[in-house]
């Protein structure tokens, strides 16, 4: 008997969804940043063992909408969770419960998925803290057994996996078992280079960055060049993209480099270029182009 099917990862920006969408599926798909925003796509990450099958969906952190991409993103998060069969709700154990937990809770609940929910960033806490904050996340009504864990490292998920896979539905394997991701290799490649840029730049910054990957070819010495624009909103923005001297974006380009290298076991050339593109959150022909829906 093989069970597969969908999780619907939902928690507020911060809570470590990406982090353990990574642990669960044992490889790097998604990109991690303790920034709101880091996930604007629903990023699939494909974990398979024996008999089993999860297609984990890592939806966008809920925020309110206040523009065609987070607009974009709300309604993503609301379609994923109406269409899969169980959701795993991430709270982050180091903060207090918010809103945004209680909205996603709701959301959760008026959908009626079974759903499994972990304290995560319990190594960050005491013994002594981790039971009342477990208690707090059982006050939020949400259906199904609640896990404390640590994504960043590895305790407890594996019991998390074993109990989304109790409730899967039986049927045949969705994704070929050697696959971890149904991200195309050109959005792997431009997530790579946004979180370089998450990593490296502060305040309003990482949200008006996007990425888009022009042209990979490979060269008949077996060397793959890969053209990136990186899109800013505004001409100063620009300015800290690309750093006194060119600094800022060669440190961006050389550390994103490493990170395709190893991703894709082969020399690369990245060819990283620093473009303004004003208003861009709001274009939707561009959201389209760049697979936001």
């Amino acid at each position: 008997m093989t069970r597969a099917g969908f999780v619907a990862l939902a928690g507020r920006p911060n809570a470590g969804k990406s982090t353990l969408l990574n642990q669960v599926v044992g490889a790097k798909v998604a990109i991690t940043s303790p920034r709101p925003q880091t996930t604007r796509r629903a990023i699939r990450g494909v974990a398979t063992g024996d008999g089993w099958q999860l297609v984990l969906v890592d939806l966008p952190g809920v925020q309110r909408p206040r523009d065609p991409l987070t607009e974009r993103m709300q309604r993503r998060m609301e379609l994923e969770l109406r269409e899969s069969d169980a959701a795993l709700f991430v709270v982050n154990g180091h903060e207090q419960i918010g809103p945004g937990d209680r909205f996603i809770a709701e959301a959760i609940k008026q959908v009626g998925l079974p759903t499994v929910t972990v304290l995560n960033k319990v190594d960050l806490l005491s013994r002594a803290q981790i039971v009342p904050r477990l208690q707090e996340v059982d006050e939020l009504g949400v259906q199904g057994e609640i896990f404390p864990l640590s994504a960043k490292t590895g305790a407890g998920v594996r019991d998390v996996a074993k109990a989304l896979v109790e409730l899967m539905p039986e049927g045949p394997l969705l994704y070929p078992p050697e696959e971890t991701t149904d991200l195309s290799l050109e959005v792997r490649l431009a997530e790579i280079v946004r979180e370089q840029i998450l990593h490296r730049t502060h305040d309003e910054l990482p949200h008006a960055v996007e990425v888009q990957i022009d042209e990979i070819e490979e060269r008949e010495d077996g060397l793959l060049t890969v053209i990136a624009h990186a899109w800013a909103e505004t001409e100063s923005q620009k300015g800290i993209l690309v750093g006194k001297g060119g600094r800022m974006v060669r440190d961006v380009g050389s550390a994103a480099r490493k990170e395709m290298e190893a991703l894709l076991g082969r020399r690369v050339f990245l060819d990283l270029r620093v473009r303004v593109r004003k208003g861009w959150r709001r274009d939707e022909s561009l959201l389209d182009r760049l697979g936001i829906e």
